[in-house]
């Protein structure tokens, strides 16, 4: 966790959110799935003017709805409580009721029709139904997606999102208070008219839609939900793209950012890649990216400037020998860098190393681990000094403000990870839980591992180390040379071994399909699923994975422990 003296931002408290209950009313077509949307007052204190489905708070009455409210034996309570909410709110908004009688009778719209929608009405809904003998049809209402709203709105909703089948015989229709024009729509289109400017919906709406969009009918849909819990729960995150508002869920790429830079919410964190300037992370951390996009690097290769004005700077993969960005580097750290790492000797990692270190009045030392005889011509690399495992890299700095008398220290823990390279190596700052991941994690892509100088076996044994590293210095997000931060740094690193060895497995079983074929027809086979244009990279990886199955594959078996039953 960063220390709050190191955040940009001063720590807030994001305002509450309320529990809230929708529910997308689908229906079969001949042209597809439908969903009942309608669009919202244009005074609404949220989301004014768009389209939404119908829904609401849950208030304490739908807890005590739930004598009259059918349940599934799997059905969890605290769901049918937003059931019941989502019921009421449609039969308020839309005048659409999921109810039946007693012998399972449907309730029909002519009994729908006398009953009170008016807020508050004068007598209860839950009152007015059992009046009529009608039990609520929560027991066919299924939980599709969790939303809460993002940390920056000032009106914020815990909201299940539920699906439902719409009742045969009924037609929605509008309180023309709340909600306006009710229409069906297939999700697609809704989404189609959204892009053309035609129809207003906001993120979790879209994100909903593109969702629903992918099953082809209502079985489909609650069949999908039959688990009991919601296919995704998520509290998006806001940054700028080209000066505009832009959301993103936690699988997506600038969300870990987002969660380092804003962590409760506050907008304004700049989401362009631009090489001019350098990007503050937090007030101890920047980034510069290099201008050396391409398909291999993504945005380009991210310099890392670690320290303040007091402490000096340590830079962490200067990247390619580019005069522009050296200069540019050279002014954003005044020219006081105290140390320049490189995490391995790559030609988009170190080779601005020296031309930045004779800028500098100091000369400061480069650091990192030589090139192994493995490597390319283009990756030789001998440092000044080469890191030790475990090595400590410290930068003092101003005293703190807490009145301790102690300086402000930024600590840099050297941690050996060959696989990407055999000279590679990573960091953690551990004052602040970061790990500088170099070319061993990415995000948005898959680091190669290129034989020789590149080899699985260490490169998923590292993976395991830099976890060991995370657990002990709690670290949460991870910064690599290439792509945004990474957040939840463990869960990031569980899957990217799974991800490997899913692959492996691939190519394990193309080898014993194809037992005389070529490394061609294996690649064919475990990377149908890849782009054709990207075969040649995964080419590298793939020898990668034979070398390591067909040395795994030699090794004798474990023998059983004597102690092992029979």
């Amino acid at each position: 966790m960063p220390r709050l003296s190191q955040q940009l931002h001063p720590p807030r408290e994001p305002a509450p959110a309320r529990a809230a209950a929708t529910v997308l009313l689908l229906r079969d077509t001949e042209l597809g799935l439908e969903v009942l949307m309608t669009r919202r007052s244009p005074t609404a204190s949220f989301a004014p003017g768009a389209y939404v489905f119908p829904g609401g708070r849950v208030d304490d009455e739908d807890t005590e709805a739930r004598r009259i409210a059918l349940r599934r034996r799997t059905q969890p309570r605290v769901q049918l409580t937003h059931a019941i909410a989502a019921v009421r709110e449609a039969f308020e908004e839309l005048g659409v009721l999921l109810a039946e009688h007693a012998d399972g009778r449907p309730v029909s719209a002519a009994e729908v029709a006398t009953m009170d929608r008016d807020t508050p009405p004068a007598v209860p809904f839950a009152q007015q139904c059992a009046q009529r003998g009608l039990r609520l049809a929560t027991d066919r209402v299924f939980a599709f997606a969790h939303w809460i709203t993002d940390r920056d709105l000032p009106k914020r909703f815990d909201v299940l999102f539920l699906v439902a089948r719409m009742p045969p015989g009924q037609t929605p229709l509008a309180d023309e208070s709340e909600q306006f024009e009710p229409c069906w729509v297939r999700p697609a289109d809704a989404l189609e008219r959204h892009a053309a400017g035609r129809f207003d919906i906001i993120f979790p709406t879209i994100r909903t839609l593109q969702r629903l969009a992918t099953y082809a009918s209502v079985h489909a849909v609650l069949e999908a939900c039959a688990g009991e819990r919601p296919l995704w729960s998520s509290c998006p995150r806001a940054g700028l793209l080209k000066g505009e508002e832009a959301r993103y869920m936690e699988h997506e790429a600038p969300f870990g950012e987002l969660a380092l830079v804003c962590p409760d919410g506050q907008m304004g964190h700049p989401l362009d890649w631009q090489h001019e300037a350098p990007v503050p992370l937090l007030r101890n951390v920047q980034r510069l990216t290099a201008p050396n996009g391409s398909v291999m690097t993504g945005p380009g290769t991210n310099t890392y400037i670690v320290g303040d004005r007091e402490s000096g700077y340590i830079v962490v993969d200067p990247g390619p020998n580019d005069f522009d960005h050296i200069g540019r580097l050279w002014r954003a750290t005044h020219g006081d860098i105290r140390a320049i790492v490189c995490t391995h000797s790559h030609a988009d990692h170190s080779p601005g190393a020296q031309p930045l270190q004779a800028l500098c009045e100091r000369r400061p030392p480069i650091l990192g681990l030589p090139s192994a005889p493995t490597a390319r011509p283009t990756s030789r690399f001998t440092p000044d000094r080469a890191l030790a495992d475990g090595e400590s890299l410290k930068l003092e700095g101003a005293p703190a403000d807490d009145g301790s008398g102690q300086r402000v220290v930024h600590t840099l823990r050297v941690i050996h990870t060959p696989g990407h390279a055999a000279n590679h190596l990573c960091l953690v700052l551990e004052e602040d839980g970061l790990l500088f991941s170099g070319d061993h994690i990415l995000n948005g892509s898959t680091t190669v591992i290129d034989p020789p100088d590149g080899n699985m076996s260490d490169y998923l044994d590292s993976l395991d180390r830099l976890d060991e590293a995370c657990a002990a210095f709690h670290v949460e997000h991870i910064l690599p040379a290439h792509g945004y931060v990474l957040g939840t740094a463990r869960t990031a690193i569980a899957r990217l071994k799974a991800h490997r060895l899913q692959r492996e497995a691939k190519i394990a079983a193309a080898m014993r399909k194809k037992p005389s074929g070529t490394p061609q027809d294996w690649l064919e086979i475990a990377y149908a699923d890849t782009p054709r244009h990207l075969w040649p990279v995964a080419a590298r990886s793939l020898e990668a994975h034979i070398e390591r199955i067909l040395v795994r594959a030699s090794e004798p078996a474990p023998q059983p422990s004597r102690f092992d039953p029979e």
